[in-house]
């Protein structure tokens, strides 16, 4: 083969492996997902966020629609490190970096939704003890919004 063909094959092939990521990056067409969060350990909870932000990277925030509904201990990845002892869950995971990971989601279209069962049962104070959460994030139950969800057309995932 001469170099001149050899070059322009190597052309084409590389002109098309661009085109196919080009377009990789829009065939997932629009979702509607729901993550569930009902643990407290940071690092699963951060392992949780960094799914949603690749999910966000593949698929693009304008195809999504995507939640993440949290009850019982799930609430510790908002509630604020210092409020635990104010509260019925041991720990609060929403540290500086964790509010940065959040804050990121949610200016992407991320929503968080908080149990209001675990609210009461647990004694938190919305506005004193979880990170970013106003009356609009509450849900009436964590599981009866996760089934709502499902039965509306959202994949169910929990990482």
């Amino acid at each position: 083969m001469k170099i001149k063909n050899f070059v322009s094959l190597f052309a084409v092939l590389a002109l098309g492996l661009g085109v196919m990521s080009v377009s990789y990056a829009g065939s997932y067409g629009s979702q509607k997902i729901a993550y569930h969060i009902n643990y407290d350990q940071a690092k699963r909870q951060g392992g949780a966020l960094r799914n949603i932000q690749n999910h966000i990277n593949a698929v693009g925030a304008e195809n999504l629609d995507l939640r993440v509904i949290m009850h019982g201990k799930g609430l510790s990845l908002l509630l604020l490190p210092d409020e635990a002892g104010n509260t019925g869950l041991p720990v609060g995971n929403a540290n500086e970096a964790m509010q940065a990971k959040i804050a990121g989601l949610k200016s992407q279209g991320v929503a968080f939704k908080v149990c209001a069962n675990t609210v009461r049962g647990k004694k938190i104070n919305v506005s004193d003890h979880l990170y970013d959460v106003s009356d609009s994030d509450i849900v009436p139950s964590g599981v009866a919004e996760l089934s709502h969800l499902q039965h509306n057309g959202f994949t169910y995932l929990r990482p």
